[in-house]
């Protein structure tokens, strides 16, 4: 079995940010893998820890299950504005007593933005590359950190966490697509990278939904992105409008995970609906509201599932109109092993 080559390197990425830090230094490659200058262990290894030294001064409270949520009306727009009051939040069935409550446009974000290199995607490279681009233009703060990430039969980060838009443009230009697809195995590697980042984790995919050669499963992936509080947009690249040749069991997986971990997904087939896409993650990222409870006590490894309600007048709706709330569906205890 293939050796993957790249936790190691994302977690030691995690502490570059903020700094104008100088390139990272080639570690010693696996010998089928010498192109990569980044190398990573089998994801399931559990990362040596790093202590970050990021530029983000925001620290969140162990005991607290911090809940970040967004709300939108029945035409997908943000819903700022909101109290407290307006809010419930229950786990595993049972009202909790709110904590910490907050607009969450002013803490730091952590990004990752991963790119789908696969042979799968290569017509759609060019246009994911210009679009990702502007997304990283138009989202980043001095305050924030975005790391770029390719995959395709492997792992590969190849910027690690700044806000230099000029070294994330160079790194985003250099893609270059090639072999098979470890989607799973970036989400896993990925989370593992924000697990230590401080303030909100995000987890940008542009993918055509498909995995063919992960060593990491679906579960492990899920897991690992619900500890480590990773919210995860998906944008789904779909190359034909008919269901032959698209991987639909790979769209759904994809779709539900972005759904359990409060992120949202969406379909593009053009560099239009690529832009959409990133305007509409950007949105909802400066309208979200931090909710924080402290949890009952129970076992440590038990998954407790959370679910957060808003009363519609609360946002001055006409009677009957909706209002979707988006937040991670649960959460673990326990660290990603």
């Amino acid at each position: 079995m293939r050796t993957l080559g790249l936790a190691v390197c994302l977690l030691l990425a995690s502490s570059a940010v903020a700094q104008e830090p100088a390139p990272a230094s080639p570690a010693a490659q696996p010998p089928a893998q010498q192109k990569q200058s980044h190398p990573v262990p089998h994801p399931p290894e559990r990362p040596q820890q790093q202590e970050d030294d990021s530029a983000a001064t925001f620290k969140v409270n162990v005991k607290l299950v911090n809940v970040f949520t967004t709300v939108t009306d029945a035409n997908g727009a943000p819903v700022g504005g909101l109290k407290k009051e307006d809010f419930k939040i229950y786990e595993d069935g049972v009202q909790q007593n709110i904590a910490v409550f907050a607009r969450e446009s002013a803490l730091p974000l952590s990004i990752i933005l991963g790119l789908d290199a696969s042979l799968s995607t290569r017509k759609d490279l060019p246009l994911e590359i210009e679009s990702a681009k502007r997304f990283s233009r138009a989202i980043l703060r001095p305050q924030d950190g975005l790391s770029v990430m390719e995959f395709s039969e492997i792992v590969k980060e190849v910027v690690p966490f700044t806000s230099d838009e000029r070294r994330i443009e160079q790194g985003i230009t250099r893609i270059q697509s090639a072999g098979a697809t470890a989607l799973y195995d970036a989400i896993f590697l990925g989370a593992s990278a924000l697990e230590k980042r401080k303030g909100r984790k995000v987890m940008v995919l542009i993918t055509d939904g498909g995995d063919t050669m992960s060593q990491t499963s679906y579960q492990e992936s899920l897991r690992a992105a619900q500890i480590s509080e990773t919210i995860l947009y998906a944008i789904i690249m779909v190359p034909i409008e008919a269901n032959a040749g698209r991987d639909l069991g790979g769209e759904h997986a994809l779709i539900q995970m972005a759904t359990d971990t409060g992120g949202k997904y969406y379909y593009a087939t053009s560099i239009n609906q690529l832009d959409r896409a990133f305007r509409q993650i950007s949105e909802e990222l400066r309208t979200q509201y931090l909710i924080a409870y402290y949890p009952p006590k129970k076992s440590s490894e038990e998954y407790r599932r959370i679910k957060v309600e808003v009363d519609p007048a609360a946002a001055n709706l006409a009677p009957g109109t909706g209002l979707h709330v988006s937040h991670r569906t649960g959460y673990y205890t326990g660290s990603i092993e």
